[in-house]
């Protein structure tokens, strides 16, 4: 994906302002080249700025007129016109005059190179931090396209973290941009179309904005796949004409209703996007005759009380179907969205969607965190968007804290932006939202970083679960935790938030730093070797590679390589480019595979060499080892089917391991046992591995009634195969053992 292209986004587009959302056929035409005004501007702020702080808006509208002059749009339009339209965007939300000015000011260090300095000094330090926090970063610090984008991203994010006026601004540029996409190439308006719809969009949502997320939904939607896109909008407009007496006779029976109630409500109807149709239709596998609930209504009431009372009075207008309500004024989204949902079977069986909520929630879901400039209450339902707001910025914070590049950051920030969300307790009764799909342990990390580093287990409803459990609405949750406990890379596997995710890889990073080093310096010796190179470099060579590779030492390198973070093979190719000068010219003295010295593994080593949990292998198996991304070395059988399969996508991550010769510890291996359900058996196969110096660390059974027979699951520690086979040996002498066999992935 790309975040931020190397050409600007609005370099190309053309000027037009189309207000209507997604119908790029009522689109005005464009203005005659080179008209740009700023009258409509001036007339909007004069509403609510004062004198003073108009003065110094026009001020800031001079000087990047000034610093634009000559830059022209693809339509031939001057380039100023893009600042002027941002800035109306923002003046729709009623923002203060800094952010204003920002706008005005957005390309100014990006395109023309002014510096922070001189913003500093003509506008002041607000102005000048909101633009940098707009502008990218400079392009020559990065090796690769996809790392410039990623960190521009982070620098954007991190400076709406301290200043949430930077966000409202970007998406006020992204808005335009996207209202004026028309001009592009087809594969660059796919491209800016794409990002609009993985990032912006969420983000949107996930601030509130409503209004800008709808809108931004079905312009991407329309630039993605325009040919749908046209297609879906003509169905819609044909489906207008047929409904529209339906709509009419629901929206009269129910203002006559609530009449009668004596409720003083506000009725309207409204229509679903075209994305939100087109994406019922993918999801549910229906076409668009079958996608019923096109239109909805929207019931604005004055207070909260009313809102169930309106609900009780629709229910019995129209009969409600079966579990299709939902209370999001009890328990709000993430967003700060209050509504009832609910939806009835109206006349001629249609289902039809009402959301009923306060003029207050209507405000907030409309325009979310910007109904802060807008509609200055001191309302509590605002304060509480606002806190729940910066919770999330002070997120990113802490994600940054804990995260090693820009890549990962943005994947970690990607991953909390779902709007999809599910609301468990505490037992305490204290409600947390998590992203749908968010594991126990991911409620865990949400209350606190060492909560979750610690955690040994949960209790989900008062029963024990694992920690990988899902949760669902209305669990309640306890966490249980232990000083010694520690994370394991496994739990990467399964965590969602990217709060869990970049907490656990940063334990990872730090505290097992010395132990990834000696693995990644074994890893790049094997992979060297394959390359007739020996590990001892010269320094040319390494102030090459530590330059051209971002690592700030050797050492970081082989953590690197020791966390499964860089492949130990494309260094060593990297290597041998510097040393022969090009990379991919292969001397014709390689050793063959079997002379190469596998990587030695004990099994005592620390997380950074994992034995895998799917086949679990012992000393006595033939195995093999799989780099994973900061997880390290996994060590599986040869014959373990999930690793064949791995190996088949990934086979550069693959290396060959060979177990040492002292191992002083114990090994899990899973067994399993045909029994008859006979009464003592379990106790005379338990005393049997005790007897023959097996621990058992799980035990499971499930019975067969129909043959009298039960199937025994244990998990016991062995010293190797040897101990494992004169384990097995004995246990099939126990009476009532018709079978023993090791239990493979």
């Amino acid at each position: 994906m790309n975040l931020f292209p190397p050409d600007s986004t609005h370099s190309g587009n053309t000027p037009t302002r189309a207000k209507r959302p997604g119908k790029p056929q009522e689109v005005p035409e464009p203005p005659a080249p080179g008209v740009a005004s700023v009258t409509q501007l001036v007339n909007q702020l004069s509403e609510y700025l004062t004198p003073v702080e108009l003065k110094k808006v026009k001020e800031a509208y001079r000087f990047s007129d000034e610093m634009h002059l000559g830059q022209v749009r693809k339509s031939g339009e001057p380039y100023i016109s893009h600042p002027i339209a941002v800035a109306e965007i923002c003046a729709e939300w009623k923002l203060d005059a800094q952010a204003i000015m920002a706008a005005l000011l957005h390309d100014v260090i990006e395109d023309q190179d002014v510096k922070k300095e001189e913003l500093i000094e003509r506008f002041g330090p607000q102005v000048a931090n909101l633009v940098d926090g707009l502008s990218k970063l400079e392009k020559i610090e990065f090796q690769s396209l996809v790392e410039a984008q990623a960190e521009n991203f982070r620098k954007m994010l991190l400076a709406m973290a301290s200043d949430v006026r930077v966000i409202l601004i970007k998406l006020a540029d992204r808005l335009h941009n996207m209202r004026t996409l028309g001009v592009m190439a087809p594969a660059k308006k796919r491209r800016i179309a794409g990002e609009t719809m993985e990032v912006y969009v969420p983000i949107a949502h996930r601030l509130g904005l409503n209004n800008i997320y709808r809108e931004l939904q079905d312009l991407a939607f329309s630039h993605l796949y325009p040919l749908r896109y046209r297609t879906l909008s003509k169905a819609v407009k044909a489906a207008r004409g047929n409904r529209r007496e339906v709509v009419k006779k629901i929206l009269e029976a129910v203002k006559n209703t609530l009449s009668m109630a004596g409720i003083h409500a506000e009725v309207y109807g409204r229509e679903k996007t075209l994305f939100g149709i087109y994406k019922k239709m993918r999801n549910k596998h229906l076409s668009f005759s079958q996608v019923l609930d096109v239109y909805g209504f929207r019931i604005v009431v004055d207070t909260v009380p009313n809102c169930y009372v309106t609900l009780g009075t629709l229910h019995g207008l129209y009969k409600p179907m079966p579990g299709k309500f939902k209370d999001y004024i009890a328990i709000r989204k993430l967003n700060g969205y209050q509504s009832l949902h609910t939806t009835l079977i109206g006349p001629y069986g249609t289902p039809v969607e009402f959301q009923i909520r306060t003029q207050d929630m209507h405000r907030t879901a409309e325009s979310g965190v910007a109904a802060h400039w807008l509609y200055k209450t001191g309302d509590q339902n605002m304060s509480d968007l606002q806190q729940r707001t910066h919770a999330w910025l002070q997120s990113l914070l802490d994600i940054q804290q804990q995260t090693g590049d820009s890549a990962e950051f943005l994947e970690h920030v990607k991953v909390d932006l779902f709007p999809d969300s599910v609301y468990v307790f505490t037992p305490k009764s204290k409600i947390i939202a998590l992203p749908r799909g968010a594991t126990a342990l991911d409620f865990a990390y949400s209350i606190h970083t060492g909560i979750g580093d610690h955690t040994v287990a949960v209790k989900i409803n008062n029963e024990t679960q694992p920690l990988r459990t899902e949760l669902h609405n209305g669990d309640i949750v306890e966490i249980v935790t232990d000083p010694d406990s520690r994370p394991s890379p496994t739990w990467l596997s399964y965590v969602r938030t990217g709060k869990a995710r970049s907490a656990i890889r940063h334990y990872l990073r730090t505290i097992n730093v010395n132990e990834s080093v000696e693995l990644g310096q074994e890893l790049l010796a094997q992979a060297l070797a394959a390359r007739s190179i020996e590990p001892e470099l010269a320094s040319s060579t390494v102030e090459k590679l530590l330059a051209e590779s971002s690592a700030k030492s050797m050492d970081e390198l082989y953590a690197d390589i020791g966390i499964g973070k860089r492949m130990p093979a494309l260094v060593a190719r990297h290597i041998f480019g510097l040393i022969e000068g090009e990379s991919d010219t292969v001397p014709s003295n390689l050793p063959l595979a079997a002379d190469i010295d596998p990587v030695t593994i004990y099994g005592s080593e620390g997380v950074s060499v994992q034995l895998a949990p799917c086949c679990l292998p012992i000393p006595g198996d033939q195995i093999t080892g799989q780099l994973r991304r900061d997880q390290g070395l996994v060590v599986h059988t040869c014959d373990c089917l999930p690793a064949k399969r791995l190996r088949v996508k990934e086979p550069d991550r693959w290396i060959a391991v060979q177990w040492g010769e002292e191992l002083n510890r114990r090994f899990d291996c899973r067994i399993r046992l045909l029994i008859n359900n006979e009464k003592g058996i379990l106790a005379r196969v338990a005393a049997e591995i005790g007897e023959s110096d097996g621990n058992i660390t799980y035990v499971g059974m499930d019975e067969d009634d129909e043959n009298m027979m039960t199937q025994l699951r244990f998990t016991i520690q062995v010293k190797d195969r040897v101990h494992l086979a004169h384990l097995i040996r004995n246990l099939r002498r126990v009476a009532g053992v018709n079978r023993v066999e090791r239990e493979r992935a």
